[in-house]
C-alpha cells in the first residue's frame, strides 16, 4: 500500500499542500515549525480518524477557516482509490471515495493503513494507561474497522452512565436505591456497558496475544548491547476485573494453540457481576469503576515493569518495538501499512537509528521528517522534499 498523491487544504498550517508521492522512502526536510509533522498527521488521520497530537478536530483546521480537506490517491496492489475527508469542527465530518456521495468518515476506515512513530511515543512506556489504551484501540480499528463503532458506542454509554451516577450518587445528596426509576435506568446502562465492554475487551485480548511475539522480536532486534539486550520485552493485559478474570487471559500464552480464547458472552457476564459488586463504590465516587476504560497494557522487561524501571534508552527501544510490532502484525495479516517516521532519528542513538532504518528501507512506502539532512540515514535517501514557510519543493 502507498499514497500516489496527497493534497491538503486548510489543514493545520497548510493553506494548500500538493505532493506527488510513490513507493519507497520519501523525506520531508525543513526547520521545525514549517509543517512537516502536519503532513504526516494528515496521512495518519486518514487511517485512524484521529490525531497523535490532539484529541479534538478544531486544531486541525487552519486558523479562521471553517473546514479542512485531506485528499489522497491510495494504491493497494493493482487498485487505486481516491479518498477525501472533510473535517468540520462542531459539525459532522464527511468522507468520499472516488468522488462519490458524501458519507460517514467511518466508511473510509480500512482503506489506508499506517504505523506512525513520533517523539510522543515515549509516553507509551512512561505515560498514563490512557495512552496505551488508545494505542491498542487505534491498532484494533486498523485491524478490524468495525471496532470504531464499538468503541464509539461504548464511550457514549460510559458518558451517560457516569452522568447518572453523578446525579444520583452520594455526592448529590441522593441515593439511587431511593429512586426506583433511577435504579432501573442505571441497570439498563449496566447491561449496555457490560455487553459493549465485553466485545471490546475480547478484541483487545486477542490483539495483545497476536502483538506479543512481534513486540519481543522487535525489541530484541533493536536493543543495544549489554543488559538491555539480555532482557525480554513482554506485554500483557490488565483488566479492571482483577481476580475475576479467568486465569491466563491477557497473559503470556493466551491465544496459543490449544489454549482457550475469551468469548464476549463470558466476559459480559463477568463484567455485569463486577459492576453489581461495585455499585456502592461507584455511587460514592460518581464514576464507572469497571470496564475496558479502566484497563491497561502492562509492559515488562525481564521480570520488572518497564514503567519506572527502564532506562531512557530502554524506554525508547520499547516504544519503537511496539510500533514496529504493529507494522509487522498488519503486514502478516495481509496489509502493507505506510510507515510514518516523524522526526525520530534525531532522538535515537546510532544503533537504534541503524535498526529502524533497516526496517523502514524494506517498507513499500515510508514518509520521514527531519530538521536537517544529517538526521536521515543513508538507507532512506529517496524522494526528497524541502519544506519552507508554506512552500514545498521537490528535489
Amino acid at each position: 500500500m502507498h499514497l500516489r498523491h496527497l493534497q491538503l487544504t486548510d489543514f493545520r498550517s497548510w493553506q494548500h499542500a500538493d505532493l506527488e508521492l510513490g513507493e519507497g522512502p520519501i523525506v520531508l526536510v525543513g526547520p521545525n515549525g514549517r509543517g512537516k509533522t502536519n503532513i504526516l498527521e494528515a496521512v495518519g488521520y486518514l487511517a485512524t480518524l484521529g490525531s497523535h497530537r490532539v484529541s479534538a478536530d478544531t486544531p486541525l483546521v487552519r486558523h479562521e477557516c471553517q473546514r479542512a480537506l485531506i485528499r489522497a490517491a491510495v494504491v493497494n496492489g493493482d487498485r487505486e482509490l481516491v479518498v477525501e475527508l472533510e473535517i468540520n469542527p462542531g459539525k459532522s465530518n464527511r468522507a468520499r471515495v472516488n468522488r462519490g456521495a458524501a458519507g460517514r468518515p467511518r466508511d473510509i476506515l480500512g482503506i489506508v493503513h499506517t504505523v506512525l512513530f513520533a517523539p510522543e511515543d515515549l509516553a507509551l512506556v512512561k505515560g498514563d494507561p490512557a495512552v496505551r489504551r488508545a494505542f491498542l484501540d487505534d491498532l484494533l480499528v486498523q485491524r478490524s474497522p468495525r471496532f470504531a463503532g464499538v468503541r464509539s458506542e461504548y464511550d457514549r454509554v460510559l458518558r451517560q452512565r457516569n452522568a447518572l451516577l453523578k446525579s444520583t450518587g452520594k455526592r448529590s445528596g441522593r441515593r439511587a436505591g431511593d429512586d426506583p426509576y433511577a435504579l432501573s435506568t442505571l441497570e439498563v446502562w449496566d447491561g449496555q456497558l457490560a455487553e459493549l465492554g465485553a466485545e471490546l475487551l475480547a478484541a483487545r485480548l486477542d490483539l495483545v496475544a497476536s502483538l506479543a511475539p512481534h513486540t519481543a522480536a522487535a525489541y530484541a532486534g533493536i536493543a543495544g548491547t549489554g543488559g538491555e539486550q539480555d532482557r525480554v520485552a513482554g506485554i500483557s493485559y490488565r483488566s479492571s476485573l482483577g481476580e475475576a478474570m479467568p486465569a491466563g487471559y491477557g497473559s503470556a500464552g493466551y491465544g496459543s494453540e490449544g489454549s482457550q480464547r475469551a468469548q464476549p458472552e463470558e466476559l459480559a457476564k463477568l463484567l455485569a457481576e463486577a459492576i453489581g459488586e461495585h455499585r456502592d463504590a461507584e455511587l460514592e465516587r460518581g464514576v464507572s469503576l469497571i470496564g475496558p476504560h479502566r484497563d491497561d497494557l502492562e509492559l515488562t522487561l525481564g521480570q520488572a515493569p518497564a514503567k519506572g524501571y527502564a532506562s531512557h534508552g530502554e524506554s525508547w527501544s520499547f516504544a519503537l518495538a511496539l510500533r514496529l510490532a504493529s507494522y509487522e502484525l498488519l503486514r502478516a495479516e495481509g496489509s502493507e501499512p505506510i510507515l510514518l517516521l516523524d522526526d525520530v532519528f534525531a532522538e535515537l542513538d546510532r544503533h537504534r537509528r541503524a535498526r529502524l532504518a533497516g526496517v523502514a528501507s524494506r517498507a513499500e512506502q515510508v514518509l520521514v521528517t527531519a530538521a536537517v539532512d544529517e538526521d536521515v540515514p543513508v538507507e532512506l535517501t529517496g524522494v526528497r522534499y524541502t519544506i519552507g514557510e508554506g512552500t514545498i519543493s521537490r528535489e
